[in-house]
């Protein structure tokens, strides 16, 4: 897959840069993309919720009239759970929600998403961008000229990158990470993947090496 290189104007370099079709141009296994979604999501959750049992309600502990003769139901104490401020039956308790998800199963699923990118021709490729400063309004307006500006769009960058990083954290519709960091749902999450000059070598370098 060639793609053009653009500068931080949006404006082609007159460059191209291959991206390898075994990642960029395979055919996408919707399954696990919703697995690694799935599995994202999951982890995100605390898992925090909890309800009190009978044995952590307050209440006294003394039976409430004898077991039998009075012509009532047998009742224990007042924090059996039929009462109002009782305890609760089979309530929620502190649990995690990840799962497990094969190694293999997660990097096809990251190859089926930027496939899907590919597809879509929602793939750009921008000259390295080296600001001196925090800049929003160069990034901005970079989004605006490659006319990506009502989309979200995700800058992928081979190495951290402080200015930059700040640079995109203000603008609601655009995010940063690292490619080493880059997971299925970041990918699917977003309109389009602006990779920078340096990150989109690393997949040609590693295309060659194996």
């Amino acid at each position: 897959m060639q793609v053009d290189i653009l500068n931080i104007n949006g404006q082609s370099t007159g460059r191209t840069i291959e991206l390898p079709d075994d990642i960029f141009g395979i055919e996408p296994n919707d399954h696990v993309i919703y697995l690694a979604v799935k599995q994202h999501l999951a982890a995100r959750r605390q898992g925090t919720h909890k309800v009190k049992t009978r044995a952590e309600v307050k209440g006294a502990s003394r039976k409430l009239h004898r077991q039998k003769g009075t012509g009532g139901s047998r009742k224990g104490n007042i924090r059996n759970p039929l009462y109002k401020g009782g305890g609760t039956i089979f309530g929620p308790k502190p649990h995690g929600y990840d799962f497990k998800l094969n190694k293999k199963v997660k990097d096809l699923a990251k190859m089926s998403a930027l496939a899907y990118k590919a597809k879509e021709n929602a793939i750009f490729v921008v000259e390295d961008v080296n600001l001196d400063a925090p800049k929003t309004k160069t990034v901005t307006d970079a989004l605006k000229s490659m006319k990506l500006g009502d989309k979200k769009a995700l800058f992928i960058l081979p190495e951290y990158n402080d200015n930059l990083y700040l640079s995109v954290r203000n603008i609601p519709n655009a995010d940063s990470t690292l490619l080493a960091d880059i997971n299925t749902y970041e990918i699917m999450n977003a309109d389009v993947l602006v990779l920078t000059e340096g990150a989109a070598k690393i997949f040609t370098e590693e295309e060659a090496a194996a």
